[in-house]
Parts: structure tokens; sequence; C-alpha cells
């Protein structure tokens, strides 16, 4: 349960319960008085213990997956050499962590990892009654996992709060069970809003210096109110224990995740049917944008909401259903928060301007999160030198699809050499990279490449936008013209 979230040099995060701070004023007293707050909420929250099965690893012995050619290699080495044949026996494994009732017939929030990979859950109450939990559905990409245990009679509950109304410095309260201690309150403030950690896609974290540790994962974190704002879900430490930086989920994401989960038993996320990528200022600069702001769209899913809509790769997506899109981290988040089957207006730069398009926003399934490959036509022409931009290209002859890897289907105009010292190279351009398009305009032969590179200096621009397929891999890079 307690693995590890991110690994930053020597320091790490691992999931653990977090503690933050929140409050509209100060008390009079400084700091202020928790009993009566921690008296009244502590009821509702509650200690999770889970069992769950791990596969033993044998002293000494690396582990392998099953079935792996190395497995009975190993496994004879060490019977050979008087070691110990690694066991192939699962044997349980307890684990804890924390929880929090939201609605008196026993709905309980807590973290994914907490009860992930169990065979059974067990919930404790703070009056030490013991039930079975019942998973209702989970979330991995947030971390949220909503469970269900039965009763006769009404249990001990707490509200949300609102999230974006927080401030950095607001006092917190949390509550867990830190390594099995039931029912432990700590206080900090918030340190910071809208963190990214590298958790996950929709990454939005209130950082906390509170003091959490292992078993915490899962708890509520309240504002003096009393609210729910977080939940307790990891810290940022080089030894495994507090240090005063912990990270929560806002209520403002986990709120709409736990109705989806209650509902639905799965989370049902809006889906544009898009592959993105960061606005550079070389990228603006080369499509005539005033500064590096959107989302630029790099691939197209064919049939998807964005393709029916008529955005196109190399669009650049500036507001979404009225919201800004910032950056391209902000987009993801924006729609998979839109209401399915919503119509809703885009703005996208296209073409040295802006436009209006509507959109059916989608359901997101995994399965369709998968970029389809643009098919492109072949050609005759076999290389020539594009000297603005410090490359030499070539068609895909089959020679080249063997040499380079190509796999039959995807076309465009091959890079064999890359000229040092040139923007190309700082930026990173490879042998074997594919160029789709030249500013938005599909190329087949280095004579297309050629006659936009042209057409781009006559319009004086600075910079070419290429499309990238770098093994699969569609990206846009924009190179700076060598002008004569």
């Amino acid at each position: 349960m307690f693995k590890n979230l991110l690994i930053i040099k020597p320091i790490f995060i691992s999931f653990l319960v977090v503690v933050f701070y929140n409050s509209t004023s100060l008390a009079d007293s400084y700091p202020p008085d928790f009993s009566d707050l921690s008296a009244r909420l502590s009821p509702a929250v509650v200690n999770i213990s889970t069992i769950m099965t791990v596969d033993p690893i044998a002293p000494g012995a690396p582990k392998f997956p099953p079935g792996s050619p190395f497995e009975d290699f190993f496994n004879d080495f060490f019977e050979k050499r008087g070691g110990q044949k690694p066991p192939r026996d699962r044997k349980p494994q307890q684990a804890m962590g924390s929880g929090f009732i939201i609605d008196p017939s026993g709905l309980i929030v807590t973290n994914n990892h907490v009860i992930e990979d169990a065979v059974s859950i067990n919930v404790i109450l703070s009056d030490n009654r013991s039930f079975t939990a019942k998973l209702i559905g989970r979330d991995k990409k947030t971390d949220l996992a909503l469970l269900k245990i039965d009763t006769e009679e009404d249990l001990p509950f707490v509200q949300w709060g609102d999230s974006d109304t927080a401030k950095v410095g607001n006092w917190v309260l949390a509550i867990g069970n830190p390594f099995g201690l039931v029912n432990t309150v700590t206080a900090g403030i918030i340190s910071a809003r809208g963190r990214d950690i590298s958790a996950g896609p929709f990454d939005d974290f209130i950082q906390t210096d509170a003091s959490i540790n292992r078993g915490n994962s899962g708890g509520p974190l309240f504002n003096l109110d009393g609210e729910v704002i977080g939940i307790n879900t990891a810290i940022f430490s080089p030894t495994g224990g507090s240090v005063g930086i912990g990270f929560s989920v806002p209520s403002s994401l986990a709120k709409g995740i736990i109705f989806q989960l209650k509902k639905y038993g799965k989370t049902r996320r809006g889906w544009l049917g898009v592959r993105i990528q960061s606005v550079t200022e070389d990228i603006a600069s080369s499509l005539g944008l005033d500064k590096a702001r959107g989302a630029l769209i790099s691939g197209v899913m064919p049939n998807g909401p964005a393709k029916l809509s008529g955005i196109k790769a190399g669009d650049i997506i500036l507001n979404f259903d009225s919201k800004e899109v910032k950056n391209m981290k902000s987009l993801p988040k924006i729609v998979a928060e839109t209401e399915i089957d919503k119509p809703v207006s885009v703005e996208v730069w296209r073409n040295g301007k802006s436009m209006k398009l509507q959109v059916i926003v989608g359901e997101m399934v995994e399965e369709e999160e998968k970029i389809s490959k643009i098919k492109k036509e072949k050609n005759d022409i076999v290389s020539q030198e594009i000297t603005e931009l410090g490359l030499l290209l070539s068609n895909i002859t089959d020679d080249m699809r063997a040499k380079f890897g190509i796999p039959q289907g995807v076309n465009g105009v091959l890079i064999i050499n890359v000229k040092s010292e040139t923007d190309a190279a700082d930026k990173g351009i490879l042998p074997g990279d594919i160029i789709i398009e030249i500013s938005q305009n599909k190329v087949f032969t280095p004579r297309d490449v050629e006659m936009r590179v042209a057409e781009e200096i006559r319009s004086s621009r600075d910079f070419a936008l290429m499309l990238i397929n770098r093994k699969g891999t569609l990206s846009y890079i924009a190179l700076k013209l060598k002008k004569n």
C-alpha cells in the first residue's frame, strides 16, 4: 500500500496522509483551539485495514514475472548452490489506512492505493466496532475510492467543503490513523495550491505543513468550519516520515469523482479525442500567436469529437467551454470535468487567426485514447538537402523502411541526416524521424518540404512548424529557418 508516488533524486513521495490547515480568519487565540472541532469530527473518521496477498521472494533472489524464461533458471541456480528456492505460495499481508464517512448510510471515502489489491477490507469505527466493507468504485487517476458498510443505525458523517475558496496560509485540521494510532489529530496551514507532483493526469494538490505519516492515507483534511476540503494522499520525504510537506486531493475535484463512483461505480470523464503538446515561444511565433499559450493539437483521432467538429492537427485550443486554456496541462482537466454529450464552444488558433467551433463532448474510454497514424501517399523522389533546415531528406523506400524500422502504412518525408550546429540538431531532430507536415500542410516528398520552406521564407516567417513522427509518437517542432 505504501508504494512511492514519485522519486526525485534522493527525495521521494510516498502515499501517505496529508494534513492541511484552512481557515477564513485567525482565531482570537494563536494558535486556534481545535479541541471542540476535533471532538465533533473524529467519530466520522475510520480506520481501514486490508488483507492483500503478495508473492514472497527468497533472500537474495531476483523477482521475475510468472512464466518468465528466467524464472526456472534462477530457481535452479539457487537450488544448486544450496540457496532457498523462491517460494511460489502467495502469503497474506496486512496494511492500514484512513477514511471518512460522508453519508449516514455508511458511505466511506479513502484513497485507492489504500485498498488496491485487497482481498478483504475491514472498517473500524471510532467506537472500535468493526465491519466488512464493500468496494463501490475506484478511480486510479485521482487515487480515490468509495466503500460501503452496512449498519442498523445512522452513522456520524462529515460534509464536503469548497476547496476553491481555501487560501494559502489558512489553518487546516487532519484526522487519521498514522501507524495504526487511531484518531490522531494534527493541524497546520495550507502551504501552496495547485501542486503537480506527477502522480496522475489531473494533479491539482493542496500542499500543507501538517504532520502526517504512514496510515493517514485516505483521511480527511478539514477547514475550521469542519468541512472536508481535501483527502490526504501523499507526502514529500527523504526518509518516509513527515517533514512538513504533504499533499491532499482537493474537494473540488474529489466531490465529482465520488458522486460518479456512487452513481455509476466508475468515473465518466469528458473526452475530446486529441493528442496535445505544449506551445513554446518558437511555435507561437511560427503560427503568428502573440505568446505561448493554449494547447497545441498534434493529432486527432478518427471519428472522435474533435474530428467530427472540425478540429485539426496544428490548431491551438485557446478556450474550451468558456474556460481559458492557459497551457497544455490545463486542457485535459477542463475536458474531463465537462459533462458528457454537452455541446461546447471551442476557440482555436488556425492560419494566424482565432475561430470558433462547436464540439459535442464524448466519454473517455481507455481504448479510445490511442492516436491513429496519419496516412500519406508514396512518392518517387529519392533524397534532397534542405539547407534552410540543415536536413537531408528522403522518400520512404522499402530499403529505408528496413534500415529505420518504419512500419508499412507510415508515410511522409524521412530525415536521413541532421547537420550539426543547426536549430534542428539543438532541438533533438534525429535521423529516422519522419516529417508529416510543414506549417500545417501535409508533405509527401522532399520537394514538398522545399516548397513549403520557400513559402515560409517569402512570408517573412522565422520558423517552420513541422509535425514529426518518431517511432509512432507525433509532435510539433518549430525549426528556425536559415535564410541566405
